[in-house]
């Protein structure tokens, strides 16, 4: 019987609060990097509440240092005057070597980073980047397509 997903992986203790599951459609994934964000206390609180939009959100890398923008983690309702702005640039926290790498990636045209999920991995927040170029309509079209087929041969096989 297979498990339900329920957002935790009981084994690694992490806890998934957001993903962007447009991205996986929208972008050609392919480096992969996880890096720590850097929150007020509102915004954990928030985050913990499972509160968090990744649609339009993306990092960038900007006088030697990464930060994720668009990302919408809501205000705090508890919290008094001193809540977080919901839409504020947020600075990732990576290693130096990291930033210039990924600085390198993404300087080529038509590379960008992208953020997968917002998660909690042993009580930290973190966030999971990947180097990614745009899909056009087209590739899209085909990506979808051989998705569906790999669906079809797996129902088939089930079947037999």
């Amino acid at each position: 019987m297979a498990k339900k997903p329920t957002g935790k992986d009981e084994e690694s203790g992490v806890k998934i609060v957001a993903r962007n599951r447009r991205a996986r459609h929208d972008y050609e994934l392919l480096e992969k990097v996880e890096a720590g964000l850097m929150l007020t206390g509102t915004e954990v609180k928030s985050l913990r509440n499972g509160k968090a939009n990744l649609e339009d959100a993306y990092a960038d890398i900007a006088n030697g240092e990464a930060w994720l923008n668009g990302c919408d983690i809501p205000e705090y309702l508890q919290a008094n005057r001193m809540n977080h702005v919901p839409k504020r640039p947020r600075k990732l926290l990576l290693h130096r070597r990291e930033i210039e790498k990924l600085a390198s990636l993404t300087s080529e045209k038509g590379m960008t980073l992208v953020p997968l999920s917002i998660y909690f991995k042993s009580g930290m927040a973190k966030v999971e980047l990947r180097v990614a170029r745009g899909r056009k309509t087209f590739d899209k079209r085909e990506a979808l397509k051989k998705q569906e087929a790999k669906r079809e041969m797996d129902r088939a096989l089930r079947r037999r």
